[in-house]
């Protein structure tokens, strides 16, 4: 079978084994599976996170001498059965999946693995226990959205949100969508997103945000006091001591771009008591300066990935029709696209998510 592999730090296309059907395992024909921003930092920093791997026992690190076929944003069609399973879903029935296989040895993980193939591959194999079976007749192509939007559900439950606070979303890529996406859903706001692309900040309010920042002519902190104010009821059920502080809401800050030198920014400019959930995944060193948290009393929370109630349930909400993940989609390609689609990928202006549909 074809697939687009991550080969000697390069995309490329050729045939490989089409995977056979192990104990509890369904092979699967991959319909739809997007592009992550992920998938983006480990082309170009792959060595970092197999350096990083040696911190998490129990993880296999890719091998980089060896391929890899990215893709972990999937929809897929039920194809065939290995033993030991149920075979509960006929064959053609559309599924989602968290990105993992269930073996003897433990979880493994589809996408950044030697030996399990990606969504970046005609087929792939699946275990059956994780089939999450596609409801009411939802296109391929939107519920391969299931996994980013989960990313931004989980980063939301991780917020720990007590009710009254006013959230900033740094950057309006897919996984600050995602965040404003579920932020909506939780009925929290006024929602204040940041974004130097014009096409995101739109995106942004089409997902939900309520006010939009361009970064290069107004500070995002400075927008986010504005719509953060007390009300006279507010200011005046303060304490004495807080009361001699700035009259402002409780901040909530989400950081969803990932680079090196925005968590900095952020500590500058977030208001005292913060707090900042780091979703953007920084794959290089970076450093910021502990004084400023402790003086700010600032709370910063790490978050990845999701549980499997949230995989389901944002599998639910794209099926109802209460989030619009389809807005995300700018592009799809098929396999012989897929290096180009990286390459599109670094300019915001041009693509938010493209969709690899390996039969095109």
């Amino acid at each position: 079978m074809r697939a687009a592999i991550f080969r000697n730090g390069e995309i490329v296309v050729d045939r490989i084994a089409e995977p056979k059907p192990g104990p509890g395992q369904v092979l699967v024909r991959t319909l739809a599976c997007g592009i992550c921003g992920s998938d983006l930092h480990a082309r170009q920093h792959a060595h970092r996170m197999v350096e990083m791997s040696k911190f998490l026992p129990g993880r296999t690190p890719m091998d980089l001498s060896r391929d890899v076929v990215f893709g972990h944003e999937f929809c897929c069609e039920v194809l065939d059965y290995g033993p030991n399973t149920t075979r509960k879903l006929k064959p053609g029935t559309k599924v989602c999946s968290l990105p993992a296989l269930l073996t003897p040895q433990g979880i493994e993980g589809i996408g950044y693995s030697n030996d399990n193939v990606g969504g970046y591959a005609e087929a792939m194999l699946l275990s059956e226990a994780l089939l999450l079976e596609v409801p009411n007749g939802l296109a391929p192509e939107h519920a391969a959205l299931t996994e980013p939007l989960a990313v931004g559900v989980h980063a939301v439950a991780m917020a720990n949100i007590q009710g009254g606070e006013v959230p900033l979303v740094i950057g309006c890529g897919p996984v600050g969508l995602a965040v404003i996406a579920a932020l909506k859903i939780r009925g929290l706001g006024p929602i204040v997103a940041a974004d130097y692309s014009p096409a995101r900040r739109q995106l942004a309010e089409k997902m939900g945000a309520d006010v939009v920042v361009d970064p290069a002519r107004t500070l995002p902190y400075a927008t986010w006091a504005e719509h953060a104010q007390m009300s006279e009821a507010e200011k005046a059920a303060r304490p004495p001591f807080r009361a001699m502080l700035p009259a402002l809401k409780p901040a909530i800050i989400f950081e969803c771009v990932g680079i090196p030198g925005l968590l900095q920014q952020v500590f500058e400019g977030a208001p005292r008591d913060a707090r900042i959930i780091v979703v953007g995944v920084c794959m290089e060193a970076d450093r910021s300066e502990p004084m400023l948290g402790i003086m700010k009393e600032l709370s910063v929370q790490y978050v990845l990935g999701y549980t499997p109630e949230e995989f389901a349930s944002s599998l639910r909400l794209i099926a109802e029709g209460q989030v619009d993940a389809a807005a995300m989609v700018t592009a799809e390609v098929g396999i012989d696209g897929v290096a180009k689609a990286f390459a599109d990928l670094a300019n915001p202006e041009m693509h938010t998510k493209i969709l690899v549909e390996p039969w095109r």
